[in-house]
């Protein structure tokens, strides 16, 4: 709830090094020195490089980018503490506070992230010198600047939600309740159709974890299917049994217990889990349509590009990248105030659907959201259009039809599993635009909950020779293994 006496903060005052005033000048010439041998000094690195083709390497281009960082995360401080000693104040405004909170930030992350890069690029370049013009291509080195820019804009955003809310909301109300559960109210509040529900939501729900382990044991115990793209599908199997787990089961229980209660921890480690394996289904797709795209337009150097390191690394990206996204919205959740009773019209703890129920000003919570959605969701589509489009060039320049074929029964399978997520995902968003009613989003979060994670195993496996001969070999093995212990 809001408090009355809530005043608005217009400025700080920054101390500074020293409040002697004879000291200021002395302090203001070794930094104003300071800082335009860095300005000039970095400058002359990215000029130098630039101008030198010789030097149009991958350790130049992360120095000229880590050089050009330097350059802002000074220019972000020192320019306005030499302003404040000359002009003799010690104010900043409240704006102006906060963006150099936000730029300080991103770009103290960029300096370690790009420092991290450059010692991978030293590593490749002693470790495996003769493939690491292959390995450090200029699509990868790209690749990785334009993660650590991701993962800077990701943590710097996550920093400065939780501090606006120290504005938006700087004292307690004294009549703030305590909000201890919420109540779902599932798909319908209609007894007679309880056990139907849950009849076919345990049917999917086992399915869909068996589904996927029959994926995984599959492509683990065939030596041949120890490549990146079955790698990358075991993991999304994994993370899909983890999606559907996150909500389905606890749905499950409110309908055996006839009870709608879910509490507050429960609400928040839902929404954390299901934010997190949903950026992860997004991420992973994405690094697939990668993978399939070096195997395609680069067949030849496939196995040098999409080498156990690469994948790992592509893996703890995406790991990386969801766990930000999820800690970004949950942190900024937390400050929400909510009504007593407070009936959710869904059969999981939606994220939308709390943000429009809650008391308190939900300004930021959209904007994060919102902006979440099309950093994680428009960033990867992105991609995989992309890395598609070379795909189709690179099949259409074939000149067998066979190979072309072949070429496009490779993606087959993965393409119509990102087809079924984007096109269930989008029909949530737009029935929860569309329709001011729940039901509808409900109903349509049921399609890339529960329906998509469950289809996936039977697109990959239906049409795919290598996973029916592992299931097979699986199945076998193991009936020889019981008949042998039998006897």
């Amino acid at each position: 709830m809001a408090v009355e006496n809530n005043t608005h903060v217009s400025e700080f005052l920054l101390l500074g090094l020293s409040q002697e005033p004879e000291v200021q000048p002395l302090i203001y010439v070794i930094f104003l020195s300071m800082y335009l041998t860095t300005v000039l000094g970095n400058l002359l690195i990215i000029l130098a490089a630039s101008s030198d083709p010789r030097l149009h390497t991958p350790m130049y281009f992360f120095l000229c980018n880590l050089s050009l960082v330097d350059i802002c995360l000074t220019s972000t401080i020192v320019p306005r503490m030499l302003q404040n000693i000359l002009l003799q104040t010690k104010a900043i405004s409240y704006e102006g506070c906060i963006t150099q909170i936000y730029f300080f930030v991103l770009f103290i992350c960029l300096d370690d992230f790009l420092l991290t890069v450059m010692a991978y690029d030293r590593f490749v370049a002693i470790c495996h010198p003769l493939h690491y013009t292959v390995i450090m291509n200029p699509r990868l080195c790209g690749l990785l600047v334009l993660g650590c820019w991701v993962l800077g804009l990701l943590n710097s955003s996550m920093e400065i939600s939780v501090t606006l809310r120290l504005y938006t909301q700087p004292l307690a109300a004294e009549n703030d309740t305590h909000m201890s559960e919420f109540l779902l109210l599932g798909l319908s509040q209609e007894p007679e159709v309880q056990p139907l529900i849950y009849v076919i939501f345990l049917s999917m729900y086992l399915t869909t974890v068996m589904g996927n382990l029959l994926i995984i044991l599959a492509a683990s115990s065939d030596p041949r299917l120890h490549t990146p793209m079955y790698f990358f599908l075991c993991n999304l199997s994994l993370v899909d049994i983890s999606f559907t787990s996150t909500t389905i089961p606890k749905m499950l229980q409110n309908i055996q217990t006839q009870r709608k209660a879910i509490s507050y921890e429960g609400c928040i480690t839902q929404i954390f889990f299901y934010v997190l394996f949903i950026s992860l289904d997004d991420f992973l797709l994405t690094v697939m349509a990668y993978d399939r795209f070096v195997a395609i337009c680069h067949p030849l150097h496939y196995t040098v590009i999409m080498n156990p390191r690469l994948c790992g690394l592509l893996l703890l990206g995406c790991w990386v990248l969801g766990l930000l996204n999820s800690s970004m919205e949950i942190s900024v959740f937390l400050h929400l105030s909510f009504c007593p009773e407070v009936e959710i019209p869904h059969f999981f703890c939606e994220l939308n659907q709390l943000i429009k129920l809650a008391c308190s000003d939900t300004f930021l919570n959209n904007l994060v959201m919102y902006c979440a959605v099309f950093l994680v969701g428009m960033g990867p589509l992105l991609g995989i259009i992309y890395s598609y489009s070379k795909i189709i060039s690179s099949i259409r320049g074939m000149a067998s039809a066979q190979g072309r074929y072949k070429a496009f029964s490779t993606c087959a399978s993965h393409l119509a599993v990102v087809s079924l997520f984007y096109v269930t995902s989008m029909g949530v968003y737009m029935s929860s635009t569309v329709s001011e009613r729940a039901y509808p989003s409900a109903v349509a979060s049921v399609l890339y909950m529960v329906v998509t994670p469950m289809l996936n195993p039977f697109i990959y496996s239906l049409r795919n020779k290598d996973i029916k001969r592992a299931l097979k070999m699986f199945f076998v093995q193991g009936t020889a293994k019981r008949s042998i212990v039998l006897h």
